[in-house]
């Protein structure tokens, strides 16, 4: 018997109904949201593309809005690198003309997300042209850039779209005829550093954990050799929060069984900080679960794939190793070429010394040596030293890499080198480069005719 139109109508309906149930549920209830995806993400955003609101704020938005969710979350670095295109400099009608081809009031006319094929080799996404559409004639005035294709302006050692203070003629000149290795390392020392007034020492006789509490019997001793016995701080400082905070009813403080970063942050404010805004700790951030490595597009350990991340996933629960978390507890997890070729290079040898006290502190290179660098800051007329916990803070574009890690123990012309091949990144730098960055000399060169210019002018030539 055929069904009348009357019940194709009822069951369209009740099929329409079913789906946009099913459609609401997954985007508003449900923690899968896989379904929604326009496409893949770029490696930076990878681990939040499921936290679709961390962008697209509002339905009704267009690209002011997620202009707004750029600057977010990378406005500060952009101030940072002192940007030397910001936004200004496309909204000063002087530059109206420039916006005819790019569109550089938005950080999408470059960076589109769900585009795979424009993701390059840094991860991020970009056109290759882009520069070519503003310096079309910059061979009129730099003649050494004569004949060069337009898709090079980007490359490693050359132009940064938004930073490049490792790169202006006067830095490079500078820097010029520096050795490859050299004789005075700049490497900040290692160690702890505060400028916190803490309690005296803590003592075994001095834990305040609850009585009743069945422990590991390692726990106490690994506590009183940490950082934070030394300065004073006991169990109840992270393992207890105050009542009026934890909604609970009583004089006691509620008892946290397994602190996580804010735990951490009550004293670390700027590392946790850090570790949110790293690939580390951003799902943390945008409100999904932690990380754990089964989630990472980067080659991992497979007996490390469900661990999920937190402080302690490298500084462990009580005893706070700081070389421990320098180098196993990154190897523990990575297993990218990079990573598995550290062990066997100068870097680890180095390391090895310093930490064995065959070597000056400072002289061994670590993981969190270059990934994870100590940064001083200035606070109340003081020196602080902390550590920079958002890993890839200076990873893109590489050459980030140059001023604050490479150039503490190698020249600046060695380093764009070495930084600027794939190969000798990959194999931990074991080798010499095989590419070979003209900035230096082509900085060099055009000092050289502006001082001949100058003399020529001087003697009416």
């Amino acid at each position: 018997m055929r069904m009348s139109n009357t019940s194709l109508w009822i069951l369209w309906a009740l099929l329409t109904l079913a789906l946009c149930g099913w459609l609401g549920y997954s985007l508003l209830l449900s923690d899968d949201n896989e379904i929604f995806l326009l496409g893949q993400t770029s490696h930076g955003h990878h681990q939040i593309e499921l936290a679709c609101t961390s962008c697209h704020t509002s339905a009704f938005g267009g690209q002011e809005v997620l202009q707004d969710a750029c600057m977010n979350c990378h406005g500060d670095a952009l101030k940072a690198a002192q940007d030397d295109h910001p936004r200004s400099k496309f909204t000063d009608p002087r530059n109206a003309d420039r916006l005819a081809e790019i569109d550089a009031r938005y950080c999408i006319a470059c960076h589109r997300e769900h585009k795979p094929e424009l993701t390059g080799e840094m991860g991020v996404t970009r056109p290759d042209d882009f520069c070519f559409h503003c310096h079309a004639s910059i061979a009129e005035t730099r003649p050494s850039h004569a004949g060069m294709e337009f898709n090079t302006c980007a490359s490693a050692g050359c132009h940064n779209y938004h930073d490049n203070t490792a790169l202006y003629e006067d830095f490079l000149l500078t820097h010029a005829g520096q050795p490859d290795l050299l004789e005075k390392m700049r490497v900040p020392v290692r160690g702890h550093h505060t400028d916190e007034n803490h309690a005296d020492a803590l003592t075994l006789a001095d834990i305040d954990m609850p009585a009743t509490l069945s422990m590991d019997s390692d726990i106490p001793s690994q506590w009183q050799q940490s950082a934070h016995a030394r300065s004073g701080v006991n169990c109840s400082d992270c393992h207890s929060n105050d009542a009026a905070d934890s909604g609970v009813e009583s004089q006691q403080p509620a008892w946290i069984e397994k602190p996580d970063h804010n735990s951490c942050r009550s004293c670390h404010e700027q590392q946790v900080s850090g570790f949110l805004s790293g690939m580390h700790g951003m799902r943390l951030a945008a409100g999904l679960t932690p990380m754990r490595p089964a989630l990472s597009w980067k080659p991992m350990r497979a007996q490390a794939a469900d661990i999920t991340l937190s402080c302690n996933s490298c500084h462990q629960a009580h005893d706070y190793n700081p070389v421990r978390a320098a180098t196993e507890s990154c190897l523990g997890c990575h297993a990218d070429n990079h990573s598995l070729a550290y062990q066997n290079s100068k870097h680890a040898a180095l390391w090895q010394q310093e930490i064995s006290g065959s070597a000056d502190s400072g002289s061994g290179v670590s993981c969190a040596t270059c990934h994870l660098p100590r940064e001083t800051h200035q606070k109340n007329g003081k020196d602080v030293v902390r550590v920079q916990h958002n890993q890839n803070h200076n990873l893109r574009p590489v050459e980030k890499m140059a001023r604050d890690v490479c150039m503490h123990c190698h020249g600046l012309g060695f380093t764009l080198d070495a930084l600027a091949d794939p190969a000798l990144r990959a194999n931990n730098f074991q080798g010499r480069p095989a590419a070979h960055i003209e900035s230096i000399r082509m900085a060099e060169e055009r000092l050289r005719q502006q001082q001949e210019n100058r003399q020529n002018r001087g003697t009416g030539q």
